[in-house]
């Protein structure tokens, strides 16, 4: 991870580790969101990568960090990285309302 630049708004991001095939494609992605940050006028915080093992570990460290640095704004590969932590519930509008950060999706440069 890049040094923090203190003098843009901190980004946070949020992986679902076991959505992707393997680890370099966990690197991939980080790498991804981290220009994403840059390009958008972030500063790249903490990637949050969810583990099936201690889930959700890192969904509730997320929220933690976004509510205690004031986070306004989480970073995702896809919808899916929240869509699929529950079914029958739409995480991305609870996780805006609860703590007043929006959630973008990382797109590729073109």
């Amino acid at each position: 991870m890049s040094e923090v630049d203190y003098t843009r708004p901190l980004l946070l991001g949020y992986v679902l580790k076991h959505l992707l095939m393997t680890d370099g494609e966990l690197i991939d992605i980080k790498v991804q969101l981290e220009q994403f940050a840059a390009l958008e006028g972030f500063s790249m915080g903490t990637i949050y990568v969810e583990e099936t093992a201690t889930t959700p570990a890192a969904f509730e460290a997320l929220i933690a960090a976004v509510n205690r640095y004031e986070v306004t704004t989480v970073v995702i590969p896809s919808r899916l990285h929240f869509a699929a932590l529950a079914v029958t519930h739409d995480v991305k509008g609870t996780f805006e309302r609860a703590t007043g950060a929006r959630v973008v999706i990382a797109t590729p440069s073109p």
